[in-house]
């Protein structure tokens, strides 16, 4: 069972020739509203991906709230831990150009006020993997990490965005992309080049197996006993938005359905490729038939 702690919003979504530059106004033709969050989007992956998932969060009492638990409902999410509340719902508003490019703003909202007591004990346990990020409240994020821990459960975090993690942080499985490798590696006082170095000076460092997204170069991961490299899905590039957030639902799920971290980076690395073949967020997220079909076009990792 996947239990997803962490934030719900609406994208407002805008559709433009070129990405704005400072103090330029571009026009866009119409934008679309489509549900989105990080925590929702992954949610979504991972209910898409065929894995048992519930959403723990929260939304404001506005119009957009319905719209932006929409994709939730949708995909057979529980949402019995998230709760409507003061505050507005969180809001993202996203420009994607031509090239599948994005510049993306958020107002936090009432994913500000998410709280680790929202998050049900008979939803942890061994047979829980619990998943994180960054844009909910730090210090509830880290408490709900450790009431999993201390329930046997398996904590996994996508550091997006990017911010330092502190020192004792409880996690069985680290998410990063590029910069994110970056930032935590030079956090953590460590003396590595260029984000495949990070990686895996943070692997070693913390003790907890790490994987970082390399956008079109694919994917790496290092863990324990081996390490393993992915490359990416050929293909036309639409929008990036969710690209990320279907790497991370698809590999929590994987994991979760038993399979290993080198099966788990396979169908990640798919999961993220098409997710950038359709606009928006959530539907761009492919379901478990669609990464089943799409696997043969991806060699498998190779361990390195």
């Amino acid at each position: 069972m996947i239990v997803v702690f962490g934030s719900i919003n609406v994208d407002l979504v805008f559709r433009v020739t070129n990405l704005p530059r400072p103090g330029e106004t571009v026009l866009a033709p119409s934008y679309a509203v489509v549900a989105g969050g990080k925590g929702a989007n992954q949610a979504v992956a991972a209910a898409r991906a065929g894995s048992e998932t519930h959403m723990v969060g929260r939304v404001g009492r506005d119009g957009f709230a319905e719209a932006a638990l929409a994709g939730l409902r949708a995909a057979s999410v529980g949402l019995a831990g998230v709760v409507a509340g003061e505050g507005a719902t969180g809001c993202a508003a996203i420009c994607v150009d031509e090239a599948g490019h994005n510049q993306i703003v958020v107002a936090s909202g009432a994913n500000r006020a998410v709280a680790a007591n929202l998050l049900d004990d008979a939803l942890l346990g061994p047979d829980t993997t619990l998943m994180l990020q960054h844009e909910v409240d730090a210090a509830e994020t880290w408490a709900a990490a450790r009431r999993a821990r201390d329930r046997g459960a398996r904590v996994v975090l996508n550091a997006a965005p990017a911010a330092p993690l502190p020192a004792e942080a409880a996690l069985d499985l680290l998410i990063v992309n590029e910069v994110e490798a970056g930032m935590i590696a030079a956090h953590d006082g460590l003396n590595a080049r260029g984000p495949v170095a990070a990686s895996r000076a943070i692997a070693a460092a913390r003790g907890v197996a790490t994987v970082v997204t390399l956008g079109g170069d694919g994917a790496r991961a290092f863990a324990a006993d081996a390490a393993w490299r992915v490359g990416a899905l050929a293909i036309d590039p639409l929008d990036t938005t969710a690209a990320g957030d279907a790497f991370v639902g698809v590999l929590a799920a994987t994991l979760d359905g038993g399979g290993d971290l080198a099966t788990a980076l396979h169908r990640a690395s798919v999961a993220g490729g098409l997710a950038c073949t359709v606009a928006g967020a959530q539907p761009s997220l492919p379901d478990a038939a669609a990464i089943d079909a799409a696997l043969p076009r991806l060699a498998p990792p190779e361990r390195v």
